[in-house]
């Protein structure tokens, strides 16, 4: 089981405020906060430290960049003990953007993004049927994603 992370109030500001804004300035965080940005960076430095804050990341809208379908695709295992040999070749096919490992009718739950629904079937046919130990896959094209955010972290919630 993973460690629970005790942060204080200024910590928990700190995350709630780069969630909504990632972009947002230390020296503008620091301002909008009442403290120094010296204080922002060690801040952040010890979340980095204790593994709270993991790296950064950017939405994309794949549909400008001429990927116009989202699918998501239920993977079957012949056994259970070979998900780690299938996600590790999983791991080499780029429209795969997500995989899980989930309990339920399927053994992985992954999320794929292609350019339309030939280069959906190509990726399917030709590149993850292919891999040994996947018995068979349900794919779920979306038509619309109508949620998408980072959880709420309230000051009050943490």
């Amino acid at each position: 089981m993973q460690e629970i992370v005790d942060l204080d109030h200024l910590d928990r500001r700190i995350l709630t405020r780069l969630i909504e804004d990632g972009k947002i300035p230390y020296t503008e965080l620091a301002r909008q906060l009442f403290v120094s940005s010296g204080t922002i960076h060690v801040r952040m430095r010890k979340m980095e430290e204790m593994g709270l804050v993991v790296g950064s990341s950017l939405k994309v809208d794949y549909q400008k960049l001429g990927y116009d379908i989202t699918a998501f695709l239920g993977i079957y295992l012949d056994k259970s003990s070979l998900y780690d040999e299938v996600v590790e070749q999983l791991r080499e096919i780029p429209e795969i953007v997500e995989a899980n490992y989930t309990t339920g009718a399927y053994s992985i739950l992954t999320k794929l993004v292609c350019k339309d629904t030939n280069h959906l079937r190509q990726v399917l046919h030709d590149k993850i049927q292919k891999i040994s130990g996947i018995q068979r896959t349900e794919t779920f094209i979306s038509l619309e994603e109508s949620i998408r955010r980072s959880i709420n972290l309230s000051v009050d919630e943490i």
